[in-house]
């Protein structure tokens, strides 16, 4: 017999003064949940630490899944061999996504894989559950505590009230070094612009008239200004048998000021359609009925990172440097968007590789701090070229292994490199 719906009572609540309303402790926390993040908490939580995983966004994945990239770029050397580069996370993301048609290898210069972003991000979640690793969505950092060089506990704010986890490691993969900022730590910023892009997805091409990536890179060149767009290259990712593409064509500004960002978004997004109205005109056959089905969030691809005990140098990355403390390596190309209408790429030869040290993820005044992805300490161009996805996986496992091997109360400037490589292995040496 149903209820009479005047049984379901209503109680009249005041938020409570002072206390934190939700005090969480574990042994690594992660701030970020993009590719470098996810690796770092999945490492940990592999090692069976108990891991606490916070994103600002309400869902995992970072840019990966958000801002529609959907290309995996830096897994593999360079061709003919085409060695893989990073494993880990990668090894079972591959697997699984290739197993259900979600995934396409295009193989050039060197290899790059199509992705689908729906069931990456479901393949993530599902892992992440799997592990039981706690997820704090929607979460902006507001406060960090520091006694002397250890950070100990971090501050979130929710829709569902102030969140604080204590950790005796933490993780920054926040993209913008935000929890080494509001550490106090030393961070740095580039002297101008490194700009983003404000991916789309398009629905209903016709893939066999689709041009080619030099045809469209010199139609855009020479036609860019009748239609507005200020970026003069672009590059379109066909997921073949599906008739839709990523767009990777705009140029925009990734500014830390909260009200110049969100402009940011929005003009973004007027450079996407422009560049569909480009599209639509200019290449009829392939883009004639194209629609866009999906806005990405703004990527962003350099901002704000942190000032390490090392500084990975333009000069390193030609050079292959080797380190005894590498934690990631990669093949991509140095590829600094530092104007709006174009960007230096610089690619290697066959057998080149360079290498990320530990020393460029840890701040020279905090213990028990690693930062992974595009957090990571290098010179503008540097940085340019480990900032994709591939060495950012291998960062985040590193950050997870120099923690573990630190231990609870000591410091990660000091953890023993022959068994942090030994570890990495198949991620530097393999």
């Amino acid at each position: 017999m149903p209820h009479a719906l005047t049984e379901l009572k209503v109680h009249t609540v005041t938020k409570p003064a002072g206390a934190v309303s939700h005090p969480l402790t574990a042994d690594v926390c992660v701030v970020g949940a993009g590719v470098a993040g996810l690796s770092a908490a999945i490492e940990s939580a592999r090692l069976g630490r108990d891991v606490v995983l916070v994103d600002s966004l309400p869902v995992l994945g970072g840019q990966m899944v958000t801002s529609l990239i959907g290309l995996f770029c830096g897994v593999f050397g360079n061709g003919p061999a085409y060695r893989r580069l990073t494993r880990g996370i990668f090894d079972d993301i591959l697997t699984d996504l290739e197993r259900s048609g979600d995934l396409h290898h295009n193989r050039g210069h060197t290899v790059t894989v199509t992705y689908d972003e729906v069931a990456l991000g479901r393949w993530i979640e599902r892992r992440v559950r799997d592990l039981g690793i706690r997820v704090v969505l929607g979460a902006s950092l507001t406060d960090v505590t520091r006694e002397g060089r250890r950070i100990a506990d971090a501050t979130f704010a929710t829709r569902y009230g102030t969140v604080r986890v204590t950790a005796p490691g933490f993780v920054d993969a926040s993209g913008d070094a935000a929890l080494a900022w509001e550490a106090g730590l030393p961070c740095r910023l580039p002297e101008r612009t490194i700009y983003g892009s404000q991916q789309i997805v398009l629905e209903h091409l016709r893939e066999e008239h689709q041009p080619g990536r030099d045809e469209l890179a010199d139609r855009v060149h020479a036609r860019a200004d009748a239609y507005g767009l200020p970026r003069r290259d672009g590059l379109a990712f066909f997921f073949p048998g599906r008739g839709t593409a990523v767009l990777n064509m705009t140029h925009i500004p990734a500014p830390l000021d909260p009200v110049e960002a969100s402009a940011a978004q929005l003009e973004g997004r007027e450079q996407a359609d422009r560049v569909v109205e480009f599209l639509r005109a200019e290449f009829p056959k392939a883009f004639g009925d194209a629609r866009v089905r999906a806005y990405g969030f703004p990527g962003r691809r350099q901002t704000r990172w942190l000032k390490g005990v090392h500084q990975l140098s333009l000069a390193e990355v030609r050079a292959g440097t080797r380190f005894d403390d590498a934690v990631a390596r990669t093949a991509w190309p140095v590829e600094l968007h530092d104007r709006a209408d174009g960007y230096v790429w610089e690619t290697f030869d066959a057998d080149h590789v360079h290498y990320v040290p530990l020393r460029s993820l840890l701040s020279p005044d905090c213990d028990n701090l690693v930062a992974a992805g595009r957090c990571a300490d290098g010179d503008a161009a540097a940085l340019s070229s480990i900032r994709v996805m591939g060495p950012c996986a291998a960062m985040g496992a590193g950050a997870a292994h120099a923690l573990d091997l630190a231990g609870p109360d000591g410091t990660v400037h000091t953890v023993d490199r022959t068994a942090l490589r030994s570890r990495l292995a198949p991620n530097v040496d393999a």
